[in-house]
């Protein structure tokens, strides 16, 4: 996903074996990334061209005009078993496909707007309906969509317009009556059922006025920081030698405080699992579910409502409007090469886009930066001279006094000491080119030569569509600037995710949901790379669309480093594991104090990994051999033997959990109630199978209505979950808020009020008050508070 697909990374990684051990030498010892992508891209030949060519020809980016009808059929479908959500996906694949102004393309507007309709979005649906419109909808079929949009309106409260429509529907039949008797009679029915809804809705509407809604704001910065954009006046940007930039404290900070919210500088949506087509005798059209049918390919709005680009069908938008913005930054370079950019992976797809960005800053900045890092003035031409002579000014940059009280700038500051989110914070980043492997590097290389020579041969072929002049003119600079934001993104690029909310396994109709966090995206963040790692860190992240936001998690006193997970965590993974990760994909060791923690105690391990004693439930400790904890107990057995038959429950827990998906029930609780019977005599009541197990068990019986047992499960899992995460962790706020769903259902109001203002309390720290977690949470907060008392018992 990140890198290039595998058949180009097995493809390069031969070339680079078969080159001659000089050339190899020249490119793993090149003095400069000038010297690097020159070398690589020598080596570019034309069969290396073609099959990277075939690579992408594979994937379906194009409009196609078999599609349309295919999806549509589809749709139709799951709109006949009402599963109108994966009926609104399918019609968008199909308007996806389609040319503008097609048939196709209105009809499967017009069937998405119905399947919108039965869904309650009222308001994309009448949107799918102007769009059917303005594509050419069939005038013989107008009257449905028309009599669709007056009932949008009338829920809408928008009765004038509804009128209107109405008034309009009834003239235009009048003078041109096209319609049969019997479609006119049923016509006729229809517009007086919604005359009379709207006298109804009018009426209503004078007698109860429109409550006012409870808008939750976001809790923007405080202060805005005058050294480092995006953050807030409690952080301060330092450096030193051995921790190199770095974000303090410069005051008290308590839990909650929302310290940096940033945009990304440049953000690409992850594909997913996209496999080239494969000719034969299966459908080429793909009807599963993927990030971009669901998010916005520019803002990453959740939608359901896609409007595609008018060139390909593979980027897709939340409106016309993010549309266009797209078009105008950086689809119209991009549009073309869909399929390229797919096959070559995310990060390359970054550094173009990152580069594609650069021209609406001052490009010939960058240019100056580049020619005078490279120190070569063969690359830096008498027209790039001439261009950063137009196009830039001096490059100043934030002083930081060093020991001998003298000034040395801090990279990525402008002129002003300020340090933003723009593209010369970005080409600051460090690329650790030295540590790279030189197979890595000759693959970022040669992929992105691969990439600037479908951008010179756009420019050449298509002369509208050409290759903006800051480019074209040196584009050799560029696609240095690109291999370096490439070698960047390993340990700089941010996952963008979000939470997406699952019913439980059968509980659709009693609101109960599990929360997931997804990886949406992939970004650069300039102020959030500034913050150092620590496996158990004094902040938490999370994101809305595009912006990511970093409050502390904890107490964090002035003058202390404000710190940041890259993705191991303590209570996620032990320490071996964790500085294998870090030092395979960050380049150093962690010596955090959790780290230095667990070293100490590494014969013990984590409670929740934890195996006891089948004779006393002590727990056991030591090497390969354990022996008891306690001193009354002789027992010993081998780890190998215990890791065996932790294995073989998880695979059997596995499969409990297929029943329990596939709706057998009954079958998977008695399965589980036995594992668990099972896993007593040889794991901890801690260990984190011991939680699975529980929490499988309490989505077994929400799914059949019993709210206490599956609350009393659920209650054993949390117990897990606290040793694990800690009291204060976002994954206690995620289950907090399963358990409180488990009492409202089951009516046992004391215990669902102090449930949710439990998880309230976590995850408001977390993610702040626009999390849709919180404001469920006072949603449900609002309606016990307003329950009589007497319904506050009894308790399940």
């Amino acid at each position: 996903m990140d890198l290039p697909v595998d058949a180009w990374k097995s493809y390069v990684f031969q070339k680079w074996s078969l080159l001659p051990k000089s050339i190899q030498d020249a490119i793993s010892t090149a003095d400069t990334l000038r010297d690097l992508f020159l070398h690589s891209s020598s080596l570019l030949q034309p069969e290396d061209e073609m099959f990277l060519k075939s690579l992408s020809g594979g994937y379906l980016v194009g409009k196609d005009p078999s599609a349309p009808p295919f999806y549509r059929e589809e749709g139709n479908k799951k709109f006949q078993k009402k599963d109108y959500t994966g009926a609104t996906v399918l019609y968008s694949k199909g308007i996806s496909h389609a040319r503008p102004h097609t048939a196709d393309i209105s009809l499967c507007y017009a069937n998405r707007s119905a399947a919108l309709f039965y869904l309650d979005e009222y308001e994309m649906c009448l949107k799918d309906i102007t769009r059917a419109q303005m594509h050419g909808y069939p005038e013989s079929l107008q009257p449905k969509v028309t009599l669709r949009k007056v009932e949008c309106l009338v829920t809408l409260g928008r009765l004038q317009e509804a009128g209107q429509t109405i008034r309009h529907l009834e003239s235009s039949f009048a003078a041109k009556p096209t319609l049969a008797a019997a479609q006119f009679q049923i016509l006729q029915r229809n517009l007086c059922r919604l005359k009379m809804k709207v006298k109804e809705r009018e009426n209503l509407t004078a007698t109860f006025p429109e409550v006012v809604t409870k808008v939750f704001e976001d809790m923007d910065l405080r202060e805005e920081n005058e050294q480092i954009a995006s953050a807030s006046s409690s952080v301060g940007l330092r450096v030193d030698p051995l921790r190199g930039r770095y974000l303090i404290a410069t005051k008290d900070i308590l839990p909650g405080e929302l310290l940096v919210k940033e945009d990304a500088f440049v953000s690409v949506l992850n594909p997913g699992e996209r496999p080239p087509l494969h000719h034969g005798l299966e459908s080429k059209w793909d009807t599963r579910v993927t990030n971009g049918d669901l998010y916005c390919h520019r803002c990453l709005k959740h939608t359901l409502a896609m409007v595609p680009c008018d060139g390909c069908s593979y980027a897709k938008y939340c409106s016309h409007e993010c549309m266009q913005q797209a078009w105008d930054l950086y689809h119209n370079i991009e549009c073309p090469l869909g399929g390229l950019l797919l096959a070559l992976g995310v990060f390359c797809h970054i550094a173009l886009r990152s580069t594609l960005l650069a021209r609406f800053e001052d490009a010939g900045k960058v240019l100056k930066k580049l020619c005078g890092e490279i120190s070569n003035k063969d690359m830096c031409s008498p027209e790039s001279e001439n261009l950063i002579q137009a196009l830039s000014s001096d490059v100043g940059g934030e002083s930081e006094k060093n020991g001998t009280g003298v000034k040395t700038p801090v990279p990525g500051c402008d002129i002003n000491g300020k340090y933003e989110n723009n593209y010369n914070a970005v080409f600051h980043l460090l690329p650790h080119t030295e540590n790279h492997s030189p197979e890595y590097k000759f693959l970022c290389a040669v992929s992105v030569s691969a990439l600037c020579k479908q951008l010179e041969a756009a420019d050449s072929s298509k002369p509208e569509a050409a290759v903006p002049p800051v480019l074209c003119s040196e584009l050799n600079i560029w696609g240095v600037a690109m291999l370096k934001q490439m070698l960047q993104l390993q340990c700089n690029a941010q996952a963008i995710t979000t939470i997406q909310q699952t019913a439980l396994s059968g509980s659709k109709e009693n609101n109960v949901t599990d929360s997931r966090l997804v990886r949406l995206a992939t970004g650069i963040f300039p102020v959030v790379s500034l913050l150092n790692h620590s496996c158990s860190p004094n902040t938490s992240m999370s994101f809305m669309s595009t912006v990511a936001t970093i409050r502390a998690s904890e107490k964090i006193g002035k003058g202390q480093e404000i710190l940041h997970c890259y993705g191991p965590h303590h209570s996620r993974m032990g320490v071996a594991d964790r500085q294998q990760k870090l030092r395979s994909q960050y380049f150093f060791d962690c010596g955090c104090p959790a780290c230095q923690k667990e070293k100490h105690r590494a014969a013990v391990g984590p409670r929740w990994e934890a195996f006891c004693c089948n004779r006393c439930g002590a727990v056991l400790q030591g090497g390969d051999v354990l022996s008891c904890g306690s001193t009354s107990c002789t027992e010993s057995v081998s780890r190998e033997h215990l890791i065996s038959r932790l294995q073989d429950l998880q695979q059997r827990v596995g499969s409990a959990r297929n029943l329990l998906s596939n709706g057998q029930l009954e079958q998977a609780i008695q399965l589980l109630l036995a594992y668990r019977h099972d896993a007593e005599n040889f794991l901890s009541a801690e260990h984190s199978m011991v939680g699975e197990m529980e929490d499988a068990l309490a989505q077994a019986y929400a799914a059949l209505g019993d709210w206490q047992k599956s609350a009393t499960h659920l209650q054993k899992s949390l117990r897990v979950v606290e040793v694990q995460h800690g009291p204060a962790s976002v994954e206690m706020g995620h289950e907090l808020f399963k358990l409180a769903q488990l009492f409202f259902n089951g009516f046992a109001m004391a215990e669902a009020l102090h449930t949710v203002q439990r998880a309230e309390k976590v995850l408001m720290v977390h993610y702040g008050p626009c999390s849709d977690e919180i404001q469920e949470l006072q949603k449900m907060k609002s309606c016990l508070m307003d329950s009589p008392p007497f319904s506050l018992g009894p308790s399940v």
